[in-house]
């Protein structure tokens, strides 16, 4: 701190007074320097141990589903044929990534912004799985509207296709749409990624936070509204390219796990637990009290005093989930996504499914507009928007309230995770071990 004005003070000690703040912070940043290297940072990738299958329902106009051109549409889960070594799934808007246990993805739906990352020439090739060429295993995969992200067991991540924002396809590089896996952040070791919409968020070894993409909902969390439009000075540059999110604290913040909604992001920091957040808020979406868009990481204190395994949030809604297996949702009602019954309002903060309770959930995801949920027993819960078959009700109709979902094709079959896409959903199931009848 300077001396008040019309104070004297001797040299020799204010050399002294000046010189102490300055080893004490070399001494702090030392001893975080350590921490950060001492510190292993092992988020939940969310990946399964036993592979199992893929089963898909709602629309199926773009080869979304995997069941071959010629199928458009299937209201109750169907298993996608070929494939029962399946470890992880990831629905984008109009198609899908699939990870096998052998460390090798799969791809299905939409190519038109090159989304598969595979040659789709060949009539109907894209509406049923396909191979996606990389140099090393994948531990882990995402999938937004247009674009698909793996990362390697080395750390390195690749992803393809295109992000977009309210101007239209923005490339998902400064050249342009990949259509073939590119390296996305050369040189930093990451350890879990999550992909919005039209973003991708990264978690380095270190704890630290690096976004790309459309950032025009805050959901970058380290760029300005002014520069968040393509048309800003430095152009898409300092979209497309990675960056580092920046916390101005006297403490640097360190965090062991991210989530990705469609238009926002969820960072978990190591000291306290916090949850922070950043993007769309207009409907409460994220937890602050203010209903804007939030481009900078803030603390939602409706995630206090809980610890969460997994959040996931759609257009206008977040479900999250505790250690507890009990499944909290806040944002919009309409549809009845939040899973509340007919009578609900909106929710500005995190309120329990209290008709899920005695369930214990393993798994949730959103959807544009739906709510899914997958208990420990194997049973799938979904609500919210049924207008396209997505629920795997057999109806188009909107449900209020989590419902059972059933169909031949899971019978004999433990659901185990679920992915929201657009207007399709996806199931990871396990064979149940037959029962061995004795006389």
């Amino acid at each position: 701190m300077p001396p008040r004005k019309g104070v004297k003070r001797a040299a020799s000690t204010l050399n002294e007074d000046t010189k102490k703040p300055k080893q004490i912070k070399k001494k702090i940043d030392h001893l975080y320097n350590n921490s950060v290297t001492d510190l292993e940072i092992k988020p939940d990738l969310r990946n399964v141990d036993t592979g199992g299958v893929i089963l898909s329902f709602g629309q199926g106009d773009v080869g979304q589903l995997g069941l071959g051109e010629d199928v458009m549409e299937k209201m109750r889960p169907a298993v996608i044929p070929g494939y029962s070594d399946v470890i992880a799934i990831a629905a984008g808007g109009m198609h899908n990534v699939c990870l096998l246990k052998s460390g090798k993805i799969i791809s299905f739906g939409c190519n038109d912004e090159g989304a598969l990352g595979r040659d789709t020439s060949k009539e109907g090739s894209e509406s049923v799985p396909g191979f996606v060429n990389l140099d090393d295993k994948v531990v882990q995969i995402t999938a937004g509207d247009s674009h698909s992200a793996a990362l390697l067991s080395d750390g390195r991540v690749f992803a393809w296709g295109s992000f977009r924002d309210s101007h239209g396809t923005m490339g998902l590089t400064i050249k342009g749409n990949e259509r073939e896996p590119v390296e996305v952040l050369p040189g930093i070791k990451i350890v879990k990624i999550a992909s919005g919409a039209d973003h991708l968020v990264m978690l380095t070894e270190e704890g630290r936070i690096y976004t790309c993409g459309c950032g025009e909902q805050g959901q970058l969390g380290r760029v300005a509204p002014r520069s968040a439009d393509r048309h800003n000075r430095h152009g898409m540059d300092n979209l497309l390219k990675p960056g580092l999110i920046e916390f101005k604290v006297t403490k640097k913040l360190q965090f062991n796990d991210i989530w990705a909604g469609q238009y926002c992001t969820f960072a978990r920091e190591v000291s306290k637990g916090d949850i922070y957040v950043c993007g769309l808020n207009n409907y409460h979406q994220i937890g602050l009290k203010d209903t804007i868009a939030y481009y900078h990481p803030k603390v939602s204190k409706t995630f206090n005093d809980r610890d969460w395994i997994h959040i996931s949030s759609g257009q206008h809604h977040t479900l999250a989930l505790d250690t507890d297996g009990d499944v909290y949702v806040m944002g919009r009602k309409e549809y009845g996504r939040l899973g509340l019954g007919p009578e609900c309002t909106d929710a500005n903060s995190l309120v329990r499914i209290d008709s899920l309770v005695t369930e214990n959930v393993i798994d949730i995801a959103a959807g544009n507009a739906q709510s899914f949920a997958v208990t420990e027993s194997g049973k799938l819960f979904a609500w919210g928007m049924g207008s396209s078959g997505q629920l795997g009700t057999g109806e188009e109709d909107d449900v209020d309230a989590p419902m059972l979902i059933k169909s031949k094709q899971l019978e004999g079959k433990q659901a185990i995770r679920v992915a929201g896409g657009g207007q399709h959903t996806l199931i990871l199931a396990l064979n149940r071990p037959q029962e061995n009848n004795v006389d």
